[in-house]
């Protein structure tokens, strides 16, 4: 009951934060690259420490509160490997805007734990506990920059608002709880199957409430109105760890909430997953044409792929989950490389705000505007990109789950999407440059963002080791 090699990724991890945060106390902030490279170390150490235990058996721990299977090793990998390139791409802009101390590492390293607790809880208590560790460091490094007007108002706003998406979760669960008697998600997955008349309306209104607290954090349509003004107002770097880590948390949330808890009540949540999941195609796709500020254009953007990722679940089916886990992997590293780009070229504390701002990339440094280049065409699912593979594989979902409208809904709104992502390409390389300002990058940078662009072509011609992966996880 008390397997604590099984929790040695978190054990590591919150033991070098803390060491991370003495030494930073001690030493003076211009030495901030010390706090840089151990925070580096310690996600490689958690990353080989998930590896090693990664053939370990699903195994429940800690009287139920915690389970260690394929999916949750799979998530923590993607989680610490992504955020291993988030401070790489974030290092100079902590830098270059006076936000060069430990802090922002240390925010990054706690939010991260949270996100390990989260996709590892199998009981609503440490899920809960994983959300609001993951939660409260975003907070703030949004509103980080504390001389910027629209960093702290963006703060404020998300502050706020996911108090109350976390109340509203909250609240269902403990509606569930009420009709279940328990708290533990297997316990309560056989609860419901066994719930009288008198109780099942209790739980389909938890239920509700529980679906709304979720598509909040992954940010869907009708909770999507924090993801603009946040994703503007807060610091590119803050926008960066924002899109990636946390939407493959996301994933691990709605799934031990959803299918391993409420399963039994598929009928329910399967339409208002089909719901919002169209919704958030529609808005977040037309919206994001009529963009001028690219991060803006990025975050409806978001939106949109939050309504393809819910595709998955909507086909409840393997097949789905498998689909969706393969879509949070591929559109983590998509954002992961997007995000980065711009925090990158936010040189001097010059930031990129608007598409006009990278008028001429190409002419500029050709091999970054090819990065962006492959990157846009991943995330408009143009082939040889994974971004193809990945809506491919919810379209043969839905097929096969007798929902071929809603694959051909999800083409209509995936076609509308190409334009925004071809306007930006057409900016890079066929506008007259601003200036002949040339982009001088450290060579880690350099190797980091190369690595992710050639990662997403090398996936979008070979898929299949990551489809192998993402189908294994479900057994199939």
């Amino acid at each position: 009951m008390l397997n604590f090699s099984l929790i040695s990724s978190e054990i590591f991890l919150l033991a070098m934060t803390c060491v991370i945060l003495l030494v930073d106390l001690f030493i003076p902030q211009r030495k901030h690259m010390l706090t840089y490279a151990l925070t580096q170390i310690t996600l490689l150490g958690a990353i080989a420490i998930t590896v090693c235990l990664y053939s370990v058996p699903t195994t429940v721990a800690f009287s139920g509160l915690y389970i260690h299977d394929t999916l949750s090793s799979v998530l923590k990998i993607a989680i610490y490997g992504t955020s291993f390139f988030v401070f790489i791409y974030s290092r100079d802009f902590f830098r270059e805007n006076d936000m060069a101390g430990g802090e922002p590492y240390l925010l990054g390293l706690f939010s991260i734990l949270g996100m390990t607790i989260l996709v590892s809880a199998y009981n609503f208590m440490t899920l809960y506990l994983g959300l609001e560790l993951m939660s409260l460091p975003i907070y703030a490094l949004v509103a980080f920059r504390r001389s910027s007007y629209t960093s702290a108002e963006a703060g404020m706003k998300y502050f706020v608002l996911g108090a109350l998406a976390s109340g509203i979760l909250l609240y269902g669960l403990s509606m569930i709880y009420g009709a279940t008697g328990s708290l533990q998600i297997d316990q309560v997955f056989t609860a419901i199957g066994a719930i009288t008349q008198p109780h099942s309306l209790i739980l389909i209104f938890g239920l509700v409430f529980v679906v709304a607290g979720l598509a909040f954090k992954l940010g869907v349509v009708p909770f999507h109105m924090w993801i603009p003004d946040v994703y503007t107002g807060a610091p590119s770097a803050a926008t960066l760890f924002i899109a990636v880590a946390p939407k493959i948390a996301a994933f691990g949330m709605i799934f031990r909430i959803i299918v391993e808890g409420t399963g039994a009540l598929q009928v329910q949540w399967q339409e208002l997953f089909i719901v919002m999941s169209i919704l958030s195609m529609l808005l977040g796709n037309i919206v994001a044409i009529t963009q001028t500020n690219i991060k803006r254009m990025f975050a409806y953007s978001t939106i949109a792929h939050g309504g393809y990722l819910l595709l998955g679940f909507a086909a409840g089916s393997a097949a789905g989950y498998s689909a969706a886990l393969f879509y949070t992997i591929a559109y983590a590293v998509m954002s992961l490389g997007g995000f980065g780009l711009l925090t990158i070229l936010s040189q001097k504390g010059n930031s990129i705000e608007s598409v006009d701002d990278l008028r001429g990339l190409h002419s500029r440094n050709p091999w970054l505007a090819f990065m962006m280049l492959l990157l846009l065409f991943s995330m408009a699912g143009i082939p040889p990109t994974v971004g193809f593979f990945a809506k491919l594989g919810l379209l043969q979902a839905l097929i096969s789950a007798d929902l071929t409208w809603l694959a051909i809904l999800a083409m209509v709104f995936a076609c509308i999407g190409v334009f925004y992502y071809l306007r930006v390409v057409k900016v890079m390389y066929f506008d007259s440059a601003l200036d002949n300002k040339s982009f001088v990058l450290p060579l880690d940078v350099k190797l980091a963002i190369s690595l992710n662009g050639l990662v997403i072509l090398y996936f979008g011609l070979f898929p299949n080791a990551l489809i192998t992966l993402s189908r294994g996880v479900f057994g199939l």
